[in-house]
Parts: structure tokens; C-alpha cells; sequence
């Protein structure tokens, strides 16, 4: 079957058209489009300006009548990243603030108001520094993420244990990890047994008990015992490594409404100009004119977004979910219907045995006994079900002689002269036992009928197991009034069983992979914004066709490369906190874009009517910009790592 093209243009980098990393910036640059490194060289031009202002109100040498050259060589050395950048802007017909802010700068320079001039340079510098520390932050949150990893780790080889660089670590070596160390690559125990504190990977609260065979991921905390673990991944290739570099890969590129912001910056900029012109024009007064230019600014929009989109998704990945770019984390709250798979998905995709049903006469370990007996030497995911609910009984579990499989049948045995059949209802026909006594009228999972000598013992009811989680992150979504739709293979019983457990909206059973493609695909059309939640392959087609497909981490590697989120830790209630933060996300921008248009719009209306002077204005200017920008930083991820391996002061969205 051809997998369906991503919905999602791509260009030849393969990235979507709205997703470009920005000409001449670095990735996740913020405005005002040129970049902010707090060095040395910011500092003391901070510094210069600072001083001038105290000099000229001194009037400290003034030499000249009208000029004040302490103010204009202060103005120019420490305006000159602004006025670089608006003449690089103007040659390229870009409108940005830097522009509009050299223009007002020039007027106030031109009509002697040096004081002003320099007031306005010092707090833009400073609120440039502000902002790039802020993003900074948001930077250092994720580069930290590097510093879980411990640089040595104690490697066993022939019988020998020898410490070595982390980064000499091969596939396949076996690493001893002691109490309270911290596990430096992926792996599968192959001895010994521990509880570990995955919160950094999977965000579970509680230690997660591990013994041979289970996986472990580099970053968690070994907390008790002594594990011996075969390496499967390293650096770049564990589930950490792939965390840090999603979100650095997904720093680069820009939403849709990045690009609003800016379209919205340069409408501002045009707006201010066109109202000087128009206060020039009627009140004939530089000085209003010159503060309706300098209250006038986008800077908080152009700041504040992608501000905004880089602590989401970082702030995602912390708690467990992967947004490969800021496009997807647009159309996430946008969604208003989740498409769910149910087997792995909505469920652990493990059967268990979750009811035992005898004919009379017989009892429930007579007929588990007969069924245990029967499936010893079988690999049937059934048979590892019965073989469970067998031990957890109590019920001894013995090989049988001779053995007989029976594919779509059911298993045929001999065990000490006494023939037993497991299988299903034609099986049963075919011996002549009649099974009707024990079916079901809805059947909710798998009858497995159990037979010893010819005479029906029983039947065992097989079902897939919910997730524990399931169930309260259904209620989550439809709290955000958002609607569920299962979309499964399986037959309509067990659908609308599970459907009826969780609480989904919508069940469909019975669907092949191009079945679910075209429910997807029907949901787009009525006007639905899609999200798809799947984890095999059969789920790729449906995750590509949805407007954002959203992979469990323990899905198919093909599921997880076609989605746009990937959850890590397999846990539902990860995506529907995803869902919460991006919509948080939006309604942080749209307050940005609000209430810059309302600050600009009054203050042009008193700087045009004379009740601002340049000083005032630029006040203005600066102290919305600020506060729209710490309203944006709320979305970072805060604290530092502590030695359990949890983020210290890691809140809800």
C-alpha cells in the first residue's frame, strides 16, 4: 500500500514551506530580527550610554552652542546595531522597528533633544538585554538536559570491569550501573534488579522497578540495586539524546504565526509612520511627531512569539512530548478532534485473561490446569495470557507429551493419557462439543473454550488490556471540548467496548489501514482540525494524512517517523498536557498581539495630541515591550536539575 503524501507541503530539505529557519539568524533568533548575545561589548555600550545620560544633564563640556557631542557620539557608537541593521532592512525593502526606531532617533537628534535621544537608546539596550537573557534561559533549559549524562561509566569486559569515557562506550558492551548512579546509554538489563527514576525520560513520578530483560534509558537514576546493562543505544541515539536534538531541530523553524507576528510588526511600523506623517501634517509639532514614532512598536509581538513557541517546546519535551516544529505546535490548538488506534494506543496491547467461565461440575482450576497444560509449549500471545492468569493462581504448569498447533484452530495435546483441546468454537464443533451455553451475546474480547476427554470444561474470555491512563485522558480532551474518535481493526464489540470504557465520542471498527485514511480524511473535509494518535505501522498512512500526527514512543520506528509529535513514555496523559500547553501558547500570543495594539493605539492618539513627549513615549514603548515579553517567558521550562534527576520547580503549563 503507498503511503499517502504528508498534507504539509515540503520543500527539498524536506521541511514545511511555513517552517524555514530565518534568513541571517540563528536558530530561534527574536526580534527585533537581528541577534542578542549578552557580551562584553553589549554591556559596556550599555555602560557608554548610561554615563552620557548623567553627563548631558550635568551639561558636562559643551562647547558648542546647540550640540552636545558627549550625546551625539553617545547616540551614535551606542545606536550603531540599530542603524547597521535598519540600513541592511531598507536596502532590503523589510519595514522593521529598527527602522522606525532610527528614524526617531535621528529627529531627536536633529531637533536637539539629546537627553531624549539617549533615554530612549539606553532603555531599548536595556530591554534588548533583558530579552536576550530571557531567551537565553530558555536555551540554557535545554543545553542542561547534555549535563544529565554522566562523562565515564564502568564497563565490563572480559570479566573485567575498567572505567571509560562515556563517548568509548560500543553497541553490545555490558555497563554496571551502581545505586544512586545515573545511566549514561540505553540498554536492556541482562542482570541484576533496581528500582529507577525515569522521571527525566518518561516523566513517571514513581521509581520503575527493573530485572533482566527490561529497558533502561540514559539520563534516569539507578536508586537501589546493582545493574548490569547491554548497551542498544548511544549519545545522539538514546531516547535522551533524540529529546535534546528534537527540540534544538525544532528551535529552527518558524510557525505560521511567527510570520504574523512579523507581517504584523511591519503593518505597525507603516501605521506609526503614516500617523507622524499625519500629526506633522496637522499640528506642525516635531516634537509630537517624533513621540507618535517612538510609542509605536511591534517589538512585544516580535519578541514574544517565537519566545513563546521556544518554552513550549521546550517546556513539551520535559514533560514528554516531542513537537518537531513550531508549525505543528500552531496546529495543535487548532485541533477540535482526536483520532485514536486502540491496540498499543488506547490499550497496553497485551491480552489477559479477565474471566474464567465453567460448565457445571467443573471448577476454575480444574479448567485452568487442563488450559495451562495445553499452551506450555506454545508461543501464541493467547497462550502467554493463560499461562499468566495460570501462575497467578497458584496453578502448577506441566509440558504435555504430545503437542498438535492448528492454525486458526487451536492447540490439541496428550498429557498423562488425558487428551485436551484449547481453541475456538469451530474447533469445539469440529470434536462435537457444543459451546452455545457459554457465548456470549455481544462477545467482548476472545472466547478461548477448553475441552479434557471430550467433555467442555470451560471457556476463558481474553481481552486487550486499557491503559491505566486511558480512561482520564479521554475525560482531559473532552473537557477541552475536544472530540474523540476510535478508529480500530478490531471487531465492533470489542470497539464499542472500549469506546463505551473511556468515554469516545465516536467508535469504528473493522477498518483496514486506506479505511482509516478515509475516515481521517472525511473528518478534514467537514472542517475538522485532525490530530491522529497511532503507534504501528498500519497507523502511518492516517498520522500522515491527519493535520498532526502524534506517534507513542514505543511505537514502530516508521510511526514514529511519520508523526509530527512523538510521546515519550507511551503515557496519554502527556499529549492531552501537550494539548493544554499549546493552547496556553496561543492564547499568550494573541494577549501579545491584543494588547500591542492597544498600547500602540493609545499612545499614538496622546503623542499625536501633545500629551507625550519623546521621553515619555519611549517609556511606554519599553515598558509594554518588556511586559509582553515576560508574559511570553512564562512558557519556559524553569528550575535546574537537582540529583534525582527532576526538574526543581517544574510546574503545569
Amino acid at each position: 500500500m503507498t503511503v499517502p503524501e504528508k498534507n504539509h507541503a515540503m520543500d527539498a530539505a524536506g521541511r514545511p514551506p511555513e517552517a524555514h529557519p530565518k534568513e541571517h539568524a540563528a536558530p530561534g533568533s527574536v526580534p527585533c530580527d537581528h541577534e542578542l548575545h549578552l557580551e562584553p561589548l553589549e554591556l559596556a555600550r550599555i555602560a557608554l550610554v548610561a554615563a552620557a545620560i548623567v553627563l548631558v544633564w550635568l551639561r558636562v563640556w559643551e562647547p558648542l552652542e546647540k550640540i552636545s557631542l558627549i550625546g551625539l557620539a553617545a547616540a551614535l557608537i551606542g545606536g550603531w546595531p540599530i542603524f547597521k541593521e535598519a540600513l541592511s532592512n531598507l536596502l532590503a525593502r523589510r519595514m522593521t522597528m529598527q527602522l522606525s526606531m532610527t528614524i526617531a532617533l535621528a529627529a531627536a537628534l536633529a531637533i536637539g533633544q539629546f537627553l531624549t535621544a539617549l533615554v530612549i537608546l539606553f532603555f531599548v539596550l536595556a530591554a534588548e538585554m533583558i530579552e536576550g537573557l530571557t531567551v537565553g534561559r530558555g536555551r540554557q533549559a535545554i543545553g542542561r538536559l547534555m549535563e544529565l549524562l554522566p562523562r565515564r561509566a564502568e564497563v565490563r569486559r572480559q570479566d573485567a570491569g575498567r572505567e571509560v569515557a562515556v563517548d568509548e562506550i560500543q553497541i553490545g558492551d555490558v555497563v554496571l550501573v551502581r545505586p544512586g548512579g545515573r545511566i549514561p546509554i540505553d540498554g536492556v538489563v541482562v542482570a541484576g534488579g533496581s528500582a529507577v527514576d525515569q522521571s527525566a525520560i518518561t516523566g513517571e513520578s514513581m521509581p520503575v522497578e527493573k530485572v533482566v530483560g527490561a529497558a533502561v534509558y540514559a539520563g534516569t537514576v539507578n536508586q537501589s540495586g546493582v545493574l548490569e546493562v547491554r548497551v542498544t543505544g548511544i549519545g545522539p541515539d538514546t531516547a535522551f539524546g533524540k529529546i535534546v536534538h528534537a527540540v534544538e531541530e525544532a528551535e529552527k523553524y518558524r510557525a505560521k504565526i511567527q510570520k504574523t507576528a512579523d507581517r504584523l510588526a511591519g503593518y505597525l511600523v507603516y501605521f506609526a509612520i503614516g500617523c507622524a506623517l499625519l500629526t506633522l501634517l496637522v499640528t506642525h509639532n516635531i516634537v509630537s511627531t517624533i513621540s507618535v514614532v517612538i510609542v509605536a512598536g511591534a517589538c512585544g509581538v516580535a519578541a514574544g512569539t517565537p519566545l513563546a513557541i521556544l518554552g513550549a517546546i521546550g517546556r513539551a519535551a520535559r514533560q514528554g512530548a516531542i513537537i518537531k516544529g513550531g508549525i505543528y505546535l500552531e496546529t495543535l490548538w487548532r485541533v477540535n478532534t482526536v483520532v485514536l488506534d486502540k491496540t498499543g494506543t488506547l490499550t497496553l496491547g497485551q491480552t489477559r485473561v479477565m474471566a474464567v467461565e465453567t460448565v457445571r461440575g467443573v471448577s476454575e482450576q480444574q479448567l485452568l490446569e487442563a488450559a495451562a497444560i495445553a499452551e506450555a509449549r506454545s508461543e501464541h500471545p493467547l497462550a502467554r495470557a493463560i499461562l499468566e492468569k495460570a501462575r497467578e493462581s497458584g496453578t502448577p504448569i506441566r509440558v504435555p507429551e504430545q503437542f498438535h498447533y492448528t492454525p486458526g484452530r487451536g492447540i490439541t495435546c496428550v498429557h498423562q493419557s488425558q487428551s485436551i483441546t484449547v481453541g475456538n468454537a469451530q474447533l469445539m464443533s469440529e470434536q462435537g462439543l457444543d459451546v452455545s451455553s457459554l457465548e456470549r451475546d455481544e462477545n467482548t474480547g476472545t472466547l478461548t473454550y477448553v475441552s479434557q476427554n471430550g467433555k467442555l470444561l470451560g471457556a476463558l474470555l481474553i481481552e486487550d488490556v486499557s491503559r491505566p491512563e486511558a480512561a482520564a485522558a479521554v475525560a482531559a480532551l473532552h473537557r477541552q471540548h475536544i472530540q474523540t474518535v476510535l478508529l480500530t481493526g478490531d471487531t465492533q464489540a470489542v470497539g464499542r467496548r472500549i469506546g463505551r470504557e473511556l468515554g469516545i465520542s465516536s467508535v469504528y471498527a473493522q477498518l483496514l489501514p486506506d479505511q482509516k485514511v478515509q475516515h481521517v480524511r472525511r473528518l478534514r473535509g467537514m472542517g475538522s482540525c485532525v490530530a491522529m494518535v497511532g503507534d504501528g505501522i498500519n497507523d502511518a498512512p492516517a498520522l500522515m494524512e491527519a493535520d498532526v500526527g502524534v506517534a507513542m514512543g514505543s511505537g514502530t520506528d516508521v510511526a514514529r517517523e511519520s508523526a509530527d509529535v512523538v510521546l515519550l513514555g507511551n503515557d496519554l496523559v502527556k499529549f492531552t498536557q501537550t494539548m493544554r500547553l499549546a493552547r496556553q501558547c496561543r492564547r499568550i500570543i494573541m494577549f501579545n498581539f491584543i494588547g500591542t495594539l492597544t498600547v500602540d493605539s493609545i499612545g499614538v492618539a496622546l503623542a499625536a495630541m501633545g500629551f507625550l513627549n519623546p521621553l515619555l513615549a519611549a517609556l511606554i514603548h519599553v515598558g509594554s515591550e518588556t511586559a509582553f515579553i515576560f508574559n511570553s517567558a512564562r512558557l519556559l521550562p524553569g528550575g535546574h536539575f537537582v540529583g534525582n534527576g527532576r526538574p526543581n520547580g517544574e510546574g503545569k503549563p
